[in-house]
């Protein structure tokens, strides 16, 4: 008899294990997913176009606080845990409510969930969210583009649209973001790749994601997501990994980040420059302990701000990454940063202006603070966070996401953009091992 299965995921890791292993897996029937982490993802289908011949009518979506209820009804026999930047503790409370409802609570090994690629591959990926993936990912696209080499990067998964539009999509060009109706996740992460005249490729079907990118690629490079684990493998491959000094030990206490720890072949200490000392030493006792054979390589990633001399003595509202803020855990970013260096008299709290579904993500997430996470999961929570924007009585906002959020919603107050992004400090940097490789 099949297996019954339940896939726990928050539209990212659990699809692409689906597709992967079980999708065409006479063994099992996969009869619901669970979503976390992304608004409204429950309730919805994952589709029949996508789910492939042994699911007709698709798999219906659910939010994981049903999970127990769904185990119990349909005599499940299996939970597959597919979901990333959770702490050790909460991978085994799942664990165990999944094992006292009577299924077996299951984590997929990576040699059943990376497709093999025919190119030379260069993974980045992080221990945590937050960790600077996104500045290392665009050093190392610098590095190989100065060699004469077409790079062609493909995104960790971010499907919160129409799933069967979203199964390949292909960024070069800023219309692009328009045709693909993106979120302002979403562009956080494409925006910067276009910006540099770079491709770059995401979806939700990664088997067909790069089948269509060794198309124009001398090298294909993964941009991670959260502390998520690399979906693709190669021949030749070398796989870098983000540590952050700022939450030290955080690397040897979430998953699937330290799985991330143990198999790099690089790994880059991020933010030195602002990192207390104790955090630093930390962080490589820990790199010692698990993985003494990776190359370590020391990094900055300095901030620049447009016309810095107007923080000074201001009252400011910080606007910081949404998920670095919410299942990242982290207290401050760019941000702060620059408020700090900068001079800002203070920073405006600005829950008491939320509204809407950006009031809700500070119920959801009390630890965020005084600091206003840019969340926009979609058109209305974008209008959210504009009017919640404007609501709030400060002199200045101080935009440290990495987008100008200016482009995408109307301020109605002075606004500065924080950009970052990687420097190398001593010896190896990343052109040294890239040229090794």
């Amino acid at each position: 008899m099949k297996k019954k299965i339940i896939i726990m995921g928050a539209a990212g890791r659990d699809f692409h294990n689906f597709n992967l292993y079980y999708r065409d897996n006479d063994n099992y029937e996969v009869v619901a997913f669970t979503a976390t982490q992304i608004p409204d993802i429950e309730g919805r289908k994952y589709p029949a176009e996508l789910a492939g011949a042994l699911y007709p009518q698709g798999i219906s979506i659910f939010a994981e606080e049903e999970l127990i209820n769904l185990i119990r009804d349909n005599n499940i026999d299996q939970v597959v845990f597919s979901y990333s930047d959770v702490t050790h503790e909460r991978v085994m409370h799942n664990a165990s409510k999944v094992n006292a409802a009577g299924a077996d609570f299951v984590l997929l090994g990576i040699n059943l969930t990376r497709v093999k690629t025919s190119k030379p591959l260069v993974t980045i990926c992080a221990t945590r969210t937050g960790c600077g993936k996104s500045q290392t990912t665009r050093r190392v696209v610098d590095i190989l583009k100065e060699k004469g080499l077409k790079v062609v990067s493909i995104r960790h998964p971010m499907p919160y649209g129409d799933l069967v539009k979203q199964k390949v999509q292909r960024f070069a060009s800023m219309e692009d973001l328009i045709t693909h109706e993106c979120t302002i996740e979403e562009m956080e992460e494409y925006e910067p790749h276009i910006k540099m005249g770079s491709i770059i490729y995401s979806g939700v079907d990664y088997e067909a994601i790069v089948r269509e990118a060794e198309k124009e690629a001398d090298v294909i490079l993964w941009d991670g997501g959260n502390n998520d684990t690399p979906f693709y493998t190669s021949d030749k491959e070398l796989q870098i990994v983000v540590v952050d000094p700022h939450r030290p030990d955080h690397e040897l206490m979430y998953y699937p980040g330290e799985t991330n720890l143990r198999m790099a072949d690089v790994l880059v200490i991020n933010k030195i420059d602002s990192a207390d000392p104790e955090g630093i030493q930390i962080v490589r006792d820990n790199i010692k302990e698990v993985n003494p054979g990776a190359i370590v390589i020391d990094a900055a990633s300095p901030l620049t701000v447009e016309n810095p001399e107007i923080i000074r003595g201001k009252n400011v509202l910080v606007v910081e990454d949404g998920p670095t803020l919410t299942h990242g855990g982290m207290t401050y970013g760019a941000g702060v940063v620059a408020a700090e260096k900068f001079g800002a008299e203070d920073l405006v709290d600005p829950r008491e202006f939320a509204v809407g579904t950006i009031a809700e993500t500070f119920e959801k997430y009390p630890d965020i603070g005084i600091l206003l996470p840019a969340m926009g999961y979609g058109e209305e929570q974008i209008r959210d966070l504009e009017e919640t924007i404007n609501a709030t009585e400060c002199d200045l906002v101080i935009i440290g996401t990495p987008i100008d959020l200016r482009r995408i919603i109307k301020i109605n107050k002075p606004a500065v953009q924080v950009k970052y992004e990687l420097q190398e400090i001593g010896k190896p940097t990343l052109e040294d091992v890239l040229k090794d490789f």
